[in-house]
Formats: structure tokens, C-alpha cells, sequence
């Protein structure tokens, strides 16, 4: 298992929770100065105003130009978990960015080289997708099935290794992302009409419901909230 890397400013953030907590400050409090701030923690201007932009984007705290920074939101559970949230989304939303040009490439290949064998492989595994969806019963592993058998498709070994270097991050869609194993249900159309411009050797049209699915994925991870 990879060891996550933790930026900076999340590590800052959390030390700036940790410290409201410790002193149990309630909303309205000030906290102290950006320079007492940079003091306290030892780190530089930038990394603790990003981690004060992210705060204040989680509403944690509030940013009031010549007055100070104030804390907004005290309750522990909410804004605890509106912080791993909000980590998750951006991390999400920069793991779809690589998505978007790995997968796109691979359904591009597909589209070009797909057997009527995997024609009839991916067929299985859609009939099985629509069988667990109709019984309301999980779909993150057949939904990573599908993905693989395009990248599969693709006929090329060197996209797949990149996919397999990639697969922790990668695998972040279907292992219950932002806690929610149904999160993206409403995506599931998509994977049909892709594979039916797939298999009719259609480019163009394979890679529009690419864009159609992720970019519901976009949405759904910006307007997701706890």
C-alpha cells in the first residue's frame, strides 16, 4: 500500500484546527496574527495562507480584511469531516484530470481496435452491471471491470502499465469515494451508450459519452457535501 502524500497547507490546517480545538475558541473568537501564525507553526506566508483559503473555503473559519481571522465553525464533527471532505474532493478532481487523458486515449484505441471477443466480454459485464444495479446491490467492482476491459481494448501494453502505476489513485472511484459507495449511480447510463459507440467503431462518438461521464463525475465531486 502507497503511502499518501500530504501537502503542506493540509498539515497546516490541521494544526490550526488542532489549536482551535486545544483552546477551545468558540465562533467569533480571533485567532492570532498571520505573523504570530507563521511563528507558532514554522512554516512560510504562502503555506499558511493556503491553508487558511482552504479553511476559510471550508467554513472554519472567516477572512475579514483588516480586522483579522475569525473562527466560524466549532462543531468538531462537522468541521472535521468537511476537512477530509474537502481534501478528498480536490484530490478526486486531480485524479480525474489524469483519467480524463489516460481513458480518453484508451477508448480512442478501443474504439479502433476492439475484437469481437471483447465486443462479447464487455457485453457479459455490462449485463451483469444492470443486474446488480436493478437489485440495488453494489456496482464499484463490475464498474471497475468495465473500465479495464476498455483499457484492455486498447491493445496497448505500455497504456495498460501506465493504468497498473496509476491503479491506487485510479481505484479512488470505486472503492466507496468521499465514504458513498453509490455516489456515482448517476453515471451509469453513460457506460452503455460508450460502449455501443465502441463497438460500432466510433470515435468520435465513444469519446463524447466519455466527456458526458466525466463530466458528471465533476459535478457530482464540486456539488458533493456532507
Amino acid at each position: 500500500m502507497k503511502i499518501q502524500k500530504i501537502h503542506l497547507y493540509e498539515q497546516v490546517s490541521q494544526e490550526l484546527q488542532k489549536y482551535i480545538h486545544d483552546n477551545e475558541l468558540k465562533e467569533g473568537d480571533k485567532l492570532p496574527s498571520v505573523e504570530r501564525l507563521t511563528e507558532m507553526f514554522g512554516v512560510g506566508r504562502s503555506s499558511l495562507r493556503e491553508a487558511l483559503r482552504f479553511l476559510e473555503a471550508s467554513e472554519i473559519i472567516k477572512i475579514e480584511n483588516g480586522k483579522g481571522i475569525f473562527v466560524r465553525d466549532v462543531d468538531t464533527f462537522r468541521f472535521s469531516g468537511k476537512v477530509k471532505v474537502e481534501v478528498e474532493k480536490k484530490s478526486l478532481l486531480a485524479i480525474l484530470d489524469v483519467r480524463r487523458a489516460l481513458e480518453g486515449k484508451a477508448i480512442e484505441l478501443a474504439a479502433k481496435r476492439i475484437t469481437p471477443k471483447q465486443i462479447k466480454e464487455i457485453q457479459s459485464c455490462l449485463e451483469e452491471y444492470r443486474r446488480l444495479k436493478e437489485n440495488d446491490e453494489s456496482t464499484s467492482m463490475i464498474d471497475l471491470t468495465y473500465h479495464r476491459l476498455i483499457f484492455k481494448a486498447a491493445a496497448n501494453p505500455i497504456l495498460e502499465s501506465v493504468l497498473d502505476s496509476f491503479s491506487d489513485l485510479y481505484n479512488k472511484f470505486f472503492y466507496e469515494p468521499l465514504g458513498n459507495k453509490q455516489l456515482f449511480d448517476t453515471t451509469y447510463p453513460y457506460h452503455f451508450t460508450m460502449f455501443d459507440a465502441i463497438a460500432a467503431h466510433d470515435v468520435a462518438g465513444a469519446l463524447s459519452e466519455f466527456d458526458k461521464l466525466t463530466n458528471a463525475l465533476e459535478d457530482l465531486i464540486k456539488t458533493y457535501e456532507v
